[in-house]
């Protein structure tokens, strides 16, 4: 009988990362800079495995392969078969991340046997004054984003725009992107770790050595003609699901808890997945009951039709394909 699964954190050191995803997320680590905690991964290499119940130990690959359309769905288990389709993050930015983008489906089939990356960011928090880049402050075309990459004045072209706690972001494949330094956010994306780096800020390591670089790759990949449609507006009710964002590859609202106990259903035909960005809830089906608290996720498998969420004052981040 499957029931709502907790994985390990997979926490990534990064040169980029801080301390917030320890003090603030309650993320275990001996590391001074960790940048990403990998909460629900199938990326080869960092797959994740249970950390609770009786299917404790094992790896969502085995998951996959033993309940294969009871973990997923029938449809997404038809396109996906015993690959997961998301990738579930918190991300700490104590320094600005490099400015890169992703490549859409077919590059990144044709060129890495993967997956695209279409994403999305919820800003978990924020310090004074941090910020996003998000595509381009004016007109580009491939010629000018050159030169400008030549000369080392790309960020006289990014768009820059300051963010605070609740501000949410939907990152198209080809979008120009970076997150800005003081930001701790909430990322859910398609399962990729394809990354084109085009631009790190000058930065070398103890050794003079700047970190690789990817534009040779990226150019082909870059939309110059994507319209600034990224920012998300969204209804914050309370005790119910609003949607946030839509796509072919998932859709994610924002649930709001307030001194109530709701009675859910999923008729989604998935998994659905739930990111506590806010207070602490439990989540109780006929069997099994999981507490989870801001930092932590939890995965309620498809065949799980109908549940419970209690909080008294909670905000969750509710995802499913």
């Amino acid at each position: 009988m499957l029931y709502p699964i907790q994985f390990a954190p997979i926490l990534k050191d990064k040169i980029w990362g801080g301390q917030k995803l320890k003090t603030e997320l309650n993320k275990i680590s001996n590391h001074n800079s960790i940048g990403e905690s990998w909460e629900i991964s199938d990326v080869e290499g960092d797959t994740s495995v249970v950390e609770n119940g009786s299917l404790k130990g094992q790896s969502l690959k085995q998951l996959l392969e033993t309940y294969k359309s009871d973990l997923i769905g029938e449809k997404n288990y038809e396109i996906f078969g015993n690959k997961f389709p998301l990738l579930i993050k918190f991300i700490d930015a104590k320094e600005n991340l490099s400015i890169q983008l992703h490549p859409n489906d077919e590059l990144a089939a044709k060129r890495h046997n993967s997956f695209g990356k279409t994403e999305m960011w919820y800003i978990m928090q924020a310090d004074e004054s941090s910020n996003l880049i998000v595509g381009f402050n004016q007109n580009v075309t491939k010629e000018s984003y050159l030169k400008h990459l030549e000369d080392k004045t790309l960020p006289k072209i990014l768009n820059f725009d300051e963010v605070s706690k609740g501000d949410t972001y939907f990152i198209e494949v080809g979008r120009v992107h970076a997150i800005g330094a003081g930001v701790m956010l909430a990322e859910i994306q398609q399962t990729s770790d394809i990354t084109y780096r085009v631009y790190d800020w000058d930065r070398v390591d103890d050794e003079g050595n700047g970190r690789e670089l990817h534009n040779d790759l990226a150019i082909d990949a870059i939309d110059f003609e994507m319209e600034d449609n990224f920012r998300v507006d969204y209804s914050k009710i309370e005790n119910i699901s609003n949607k946030m964002v839509s796509c072919p590859y998932f859709t994610t609202n924002y649930l709001p808890v307030a001194n109530e106990t709701l009675n859910k259903t999923n008729t989604f035909d998935s998994f659905i997945i739930y990111m506590c960005v806010e207070g602490e809830v439990v989540i109780k089906t006929k069997t099994f009951s999981e507490t989870i608290k801001k930092g932590e996720t939890v995965l309620l498998p498809a065949s799980i039709k109908t549940f419970e969420i209690t909080a008294k004052k909670a905000e969750l981040l509710e995802v499913y394909v």
